[in-house]
């Protein structure tokens, strides 16, 4: 899963439209489309931008473990039950590739 999905599913989850956040940021709707859809990586300090927005900390969107309790809390029903919903993985090579892009601009 894209860091993309991982912000879309978050922002779903917590009943945000891409308008809303498009708005926070300072771009169109579209621009920020982009970003959910994959054609646009987010570097570092858009990422953090995203996660104040979302109110959650950056290293939720680029953690399997910490997505997957945003889902199972909002997914688990008044009797416990958890509805079946995949978990997706985190892209880990894609998250390496914008680690070491952020790195090589130091």
């Amino acid at each position: 899963m894209s860091i993309g999905t991982n912000i879309r599913q978050i922002r779903e989850l917590k009943n945000l439209s891409q308008e809303h956040v498009a708005h926070e940021l300072g771009v169109s709707q579209s621009s920020y489309a982009r970003i959910e859809n994959g054609t646009v990586i987010p570097k570092i300090d858009r990422l953090q931008q995203i996660a104040e927005i979302l109110e959650i900390d950056m290293s939720t969107l680029l953690n399997a473990t910490n997505i997957f309790h945003i889902i199972f809390n909002s997914t688990a029903n008044q009797s416990g039950y958890v509805n079946n919903q995949s978990n997706n993985i985190v892209d880990v090579e894609l998250i390496r590739r914008i680690i070491r892009e952020e790195l090589g601009k130091s």
